[in-house]
């Protein structure tokens, strides 16, 4: 069946439509008609509530009429975007930012005396792998890997790597087209060279992948996903599995180790004792913060320590060998327990840090420390504990910022990453005996100028109270007169936390007198456990209604208007704008969705989506279903409703999130809106879920997001 002959009669409407952009983007009378988009209706009873889709025959990308209405809609928002006249202005701003900033070095790895680090090196698209002798002095720096060279195109990027315990060798996994679909291979880190041992499929979207080297660096436990023919097409995205291979051997005769009795959406990382000795697989059920830890012990046996329901989420060994444990049993902001060595029971730990007032985030054992990365409700410090878990102090850092990449340097030295919205990062060794942290060659410099810049922290209530935390990005001395375009971003979910950090491209919204705003919504982490469970599964409308005020209280205090405020979101923060965006339409003048979560009924259908029915819940539960239904984006647009002008964007490689939310979501927004409304589709393929994308496809994108928000909140925008 052809089914854009179903609609012939429609061609009026979309010529009407494709006019509605010529007052608001200095185009022509010469813009592509948006593609006729038929309903189709199907009927999907959920515990006997009948719900017709009548755009479910978007999803699937691989139907030829499918991929020729995206490449339409995708032709017509690229005619919009690219005849917003202050683009070329934004592009050309974009590349100063990055290609002028000097390389940024981030996910270091230290191993027998040697770092090594991820390095982004604009204008190259990718990120190279290399290996520092000395953080002090970066000419000691060799290139391991330039996934630039193995791929002219840069679509190959390198999803994680892991040094073997003598630093000779390195596993790193590949992966093309932002997929995150991942094969490992070996690298000689002397020359550079990589070895005849390949092994497919190690690495996935959501679940990841990881690898463990044995004590001699003779081979390496890997994560393993079923290859073709072992298991039916809808299950070889699930199943991983844990195997052993030995270098210089086929990977066809590579070991079975664990997993088998793991859940079909496990998600799987290894810990390794420094000597090699011990392994510590850490097993996720999906993406809702449950997390069960198996021990493989010199003799070669396995023991199960913890299990889903005891409620730890990391475990890490001490030099000692001794296991330590984030648990939130009792402790939603969390507390840390330890585990002798040889000890294979948690009857047997001892809680040696008590929850406190801060979360924990993460944790550091060393020599005779232990380090603990606490949130304080969005940004982070660094506590110093005695191996008794006595405070002893704090390591400074800049006001109001993040830590990341804390590992350690042997002993009770540790190197870090702090940055804050308007300080770009600089990683610092820490030495007690010394007392103080000293900044190392690792450091960014960056041409955004945040001189005027200030951030302050401010409180929204929500519908039922709950106080909720914003961190208002703007110039010094700005005016709260309610004239002022603002960019309202959030993302509520999973626990994760969203915490201060350095994003260049802020100083040009900030140039031209805009506000950017992040909110510290409910199903975060940023204060502890409670906080994320307060926003997941049936208590999923709490986001949206913090979210909600977050919006009402900067129009209330004069920080900007209706007219003048947007929302952005990506992912579940996709589902977070539009979801706001349907329950309040009127409050915003426009919306920006990157990869979002829209079809809250049949996300758990698609290829990733089973691995979030522990966050967001399962229509097979009539209350989950309710919860779902009621707050569903894609469910809730309503005919004949002037809603905000918006953009979405999606790729057709995303692992993480099918875009088939997307295509759904703009079609029944197109088919609602009045014309006075503007809803566009991005569509990219290369890029995936935007890890692994290139650097030009970031600055392609984000260019895009400020030409549509300059345009749509009326923003001149002036060269600097």
């Amino acid at each position: 069946m052809n089914i854009m002959n179903l609609v012939n009669k429609g061609a009026f409407f979309l010529i009407l439509l494709s006019g509605m952009f010529f007052t608001m983007t200095d185009c022509s009378n010469k813009a592509p008609l948006l593609p006729a988009t038929p309903m189709v209706p199907v009927i999907d009873t959920y515990h006997g509530v009948q719900i017709t889709d009548n755009y479910q025959w978007l999803e699937n990308g691989n139907d030829p009429e499918v991929r020729h209405w995206s490449e339409d809609q995708n032709k017509y928002a690229r005619w919009v975007l690219d005849h917003i006249s202050v683009r070329g202005k934004i592009v050309r701003q974009l590349q100063k930012l990055y290609n002028e900033a000097s390389p940024e070095y981030y996910s270091l790895q230290y191993q027998s005396g040697v770092l090594f680090a991820l390095k982004n090196q604009p204008p190259k698209d990718q990120p190279l792998l290399v290996k520092i002798e000395s953080p002090y002095d970066l000419s000691t720096e060799q290139v391991i890997l330039d996934p630039n060279l193995l791929d002219t195109t840069g679509t190959t990027s390198i999803d994680f790597y892991v040094p073997s315990p003598d630093a000779q060798l390195v596993a790193i996994s590949l992966s093309k087209g932002g997929t995150e679909e991942g094969d490992l291979y070996v690298y000689e880190v002397a020359i550079s060279k990589c070895l005849e041992d390949v092994i497919p499929r190690v690495n996935g979207p959501t679940a990841g992948g990881d690898v463990a080297w044995s004590g001699d660096g003779s081979g390496f436990f890997y994560t393993r996903y079923p290859r073709i023919n072992e298991r039916p097409p809808e299950d070889i995205q699930f199943y991983q599995q844990v195997y052993y291979h030995r270098l210089g051997t086929l990977t066809e005769g590579d070991k079975y180790v664990i997993g088998k009795e793991f859940p079909r959406i496990a998600e799987i990382e290894f810990e390794a004792s420094d000597d090699g000795q011990y392994v510590l697989v850490s097993v996720a059920n999906g993406d809702g913060g449950e997390f069960a830890h198996f021990f493989l012990d010199p003799s070669g046996k396995w023991n199960q320590i913890t299990r889903f329901s005891d409620m730890i989420t990391q475990a890490k060994f001490g030099p000692d060998n001794s296991l330590y444990f984030l648990s939130h049993n009792n402790a939603p902001r969390g507390k840390i327990l330890r585990l002798p060595a040889g000890r294979t029971g948690l009857s047997q730990v001892n809680t040696i840090v008590t929850e406190s007032e801060v979360v924990i985030r993460d944790f550091l054992p060393t020599a005779t420390k232990i380090y603990l990365q606490d949130l304080v409700g969005g940004p982070l410090q660094i506590r110093v504990l005695d191996k008794g878990g006595n405070f002893q102090k704090l390591v400074p850092l800049l006001p109001v910022s993040s830590v990341y990449n804390m590992i350690s340097l042997g002993g009770d030295d540790i190197i870090f990453s702090n940055s804050s919205y308007i300080e770009p990062p600089v990683y610092y060794i820490y030495e007690p005996l010394k007392g103080d942290k000293i900044r190392t060659s690792l450091s960014v410099k960056s041409p955004a100028d945040f001189s005027n810049v200030e951030v302050i922290r401010e409180f929204a209530t929500s519908k039922d109270g709950t106080q909720v935390p914003m961190n208002i990005i703007r110039q010094k001395g700005t005016k709260l007169n309610g004239d002022n375009p603002t960019i309202l971003y959030g993302y509520g979910g999973y626990g994760a936390s969203q915490t201060p950090g350095y994003n260049r491209t802020l100083s040009l919204w900030l140039e031209q007198g805009g506000v950017y705003v992040i909110a510290n919504l409910r199903g975060g982490g940023e204060f502890g456990e409670e906080w994320h469970k307060a926003g997941n599964l049936t208590n999923k409308q709490n986001v949206f209604d913090d979210f909600a005020a977050c919006a009402q209280y900067l129009i209330n205090t004069g920080y900007t208007s209706t007219s003048k405020l947007s929302i952005m979101g990506g992912s579940n923060g996709g589902l977070l704008v539009g979801a706001t965006m349907t329950q309040h339409p009127d409050l915003f003048k426009a919306v920006v969705c990157h990869r979002g979560v829209l079809d809250m009924l049949r996300v758990e259908l698609d290829p990733n989506g089973e691995f979030n029915v522990t966050e967001f819940g399962t229509v097979k539960n009539r209350d989950h279903f309710k919860a779902l239904y009621s707050y569903s984006p894609y469910h809730n647009v309503v005919d004949r409703i002037h809603y905000p002008d918006v953009l979405v964007t999606a790729d057709e490689n995303d692992g993480r999130v099918n875009p088939s939310n997307s295509r759904k979501m703009v079609a029944r927004l197109q088919a609602a809106t009045s014309l006075k409304g503007c809803v566009l589709l991005r569509m990219s393929s290369g890029s995936g879920h935007g890890i692994g994308s290139s650097l030009s496809e970031d600055i392609a994108l984000n260019a895009d997001t400020y030409a549509f928000l300059f345009n749509r909140l009326g923003v001149s925008f002036e060269d600097r």
